[in-house]
This record gives C-alpha cells, sequence and structure tokens, in this order.
C-alpha cells in the first residue's frame, strides 16, 4: 500500500478512536455530575488528559510516521499508550467510580477471582512483560504492521497491560488498593525492567528486525539501521527515567503520610 505524503499539519484521522474517547469522556462527566462530584479539578484534568494523548498517539501526524515511514516514531507511539495514557486516567478516575465498575465485574463468578488475580504484582508485571517482550519480537512486530486489525489488537493489549502494571502504584480503587508506599518503592524498579530490555534488544541489534520499516520510504534522511537505533534510545531513556519519577514522587507521598500520622 502506497503512504499518504506526510504533513506535520495532516494526518489519518480514525474516527472510530474519535467515538471511543467522546463515549468515556461523556460517560465519566456524566456519572460525576450524577453523583454532583463536580466536573472541574485534578481528576478530571487528568483523565482528559489521558483521551487527549491517546488521540494524539492514534491520529494525525504521528499515526502515519508510526505506521508508513520510522519506527523511532512508532516507539514514540507505543511509550504514549504504556507511559502517558494509562496513569493519566487512573490517576483521573475518582474512587468511588472505580469501586462501582470493579464491584459489578467482582460479582461475577470467576470472573472476580480473575481480575484480583490481574491486578497483583507479579502477574501484572508478568502480563505486561510478555505483551512487551511479545509484540517487540520481529514476527508479530511486523505481522501487527501489515495487518490492521492485529494492529488494533497490539495497542489494545499494550494499553490493557500498562494499566494492569500501573495499578499496584496508582490504583484508584478501595476494594482493590495500590500497594503499600514501601513496597511501591520495591515495585517501581521492577516496573521499568522489561521495557529497558526490549529497548536493549533493539538497540544492540546489528541488522534491521524490522522489514517492514527498511522497505518504506526514507523522511529526514534516516536509514533503516539508524531509525531502529534511535527508536531504541527513545525507549530506553524513558525506561530510566519514568521508575526515577514514580520513585521519586512516591517516596515524597510517604513522607507526607507519614507526617500527617504523627
Amino acid at each position: 500500500m502506497t503512504p499518504p505524503p506526510f504533513g506535520w499539519t495532516s494526518g489519518e484521522i480514525h474516527p472510530e478512536t474519535v467515538v471511543a474517547a467522546a463515549l468515556l469522556g461523556g460517560a465519566y462527566l456524566g456519572a460525576r455530575l450524577v453523583r454532583g462530584d463536580g466536573a472541574g479539578g485534578r481528576g478530571t484534568a487528568c483523565f482528559f488528559g489521558g483521551l487527549a494523548w491517546l488521540l494524539v498517539a492514534l491520529n494525525g501526524p504521528l499515526h502515519d510516521l508510526s505506521d508508513y515511514y520510522l519506527f523511532s516514531a512508532h516507539m514514540v507511539q507505543h511509550l504514549i499508550l504504556t507511559l502517558v495514557v494509562p496513569p493519566l486516567l487512573l490517576a483521573g478516575t475518582p474512587s468511588w467510580m472505580a469501586d462501582a465498575l470493579l464491584g459489578r465485574v467482582l460479582a461475577v463468578a470467576g470472573l472476580g477471582w480473575g481480575v484480583r488475580t490481574a491486578v497483583r504484582p507479579l502477574p501484572a508485571l508478568g502480563a505486561w512483560t510478555a505483551a512487551l517482550v511479545g509484540w517487540h519480537l520481529p514476527g508479530p512486530y511486523n505481522t501487527a504492521l501489515e495487518v490492521h486489525a492485529w494492529h488494533v489488537v497490539e495497542h489494545l493489549l499494550l494499553l490493557a497491560t500498562a494499566g494492569l502494571a500501573w495499578w499496584p502504584m496508582l490504583s484508584p480503587s478501595r476494594r482493590l488498593p495500590s500497594l503499600h508506599y514501601g513496597a511501591q518503592l520495591l515495585y517501581v524498579f521492577a516496573f521499568g525492567v522489561p521495557m529497558t530490555v526490549v529497548a536493549a534488544m533493539i538497540t544492540g541489534a546489528e541488522r534491521v528486525l524490522y522489514p517492514f520499516y527498511a522497505q518504506a520510504p526514507r523522511l529526514f534522511d534516516l536509514a533503516p539501521l539508524a531509525d531502529q537505533r534511535l527508536g531504541g534510545v527513545i525507549m530506553w531513556v524513558p525506561a530510566g527515567l519514568i521508575p526515577l519519577a514514580a520513585f521519586t514522587i512516591v517516596f515524597f507521598r510517604w513522607v507526607a503520610a507519614e507526617a500527617e500520622v504523627s
């Protein structure tokens, strides 16, 4: 398929992503207004920030760069989908809303046990690792680029498993709460390991791992192998900085909580 001409002020728009974001945003605002919880504040800003970044990642120039031209742009897209969107959505969800939704899920026979297990630290990290490593192997990655349906599945699994991985640190629920601050400090170190492993695999490769991008039209005079290594570095740096930032935030929250108790 011939890629569309690239432009920084244009790009494909996927109506299904816009409709999904609008429905989620509308349901969120409607629930808050019905409860009388107010539609403003930090939580609403976080939630709609997450939806906005979701639309940025899956539409417009970043989408076109990712799907047709540059592996490095695709890595930026994946970083947004895993390290930006899920934590913003979780941070923006009030506890009463999360508990109301979970209450219905946990009441379903068999499903409740699965959800309780999935958000525990080890299963959550295991699912996140499997999705991240698996989808960046050459076979599944190229299949997702060549078959749109598999690309949708890839993005949904990355979003879902990243949400699970963030849950032990950012759970908005009292039913399935986040870890104690001390345990969070340990957990946050493990959180960055899967992305570091993938980034190292990609950056250290001596050949182009993804034939799709080797055959793609070149932009910015970036050769396929250089583009691939740039993508690996783009993943590697946030894999170190995001856990460090999370560690700092958790540490100061713990200090503040201890100060309130004393």
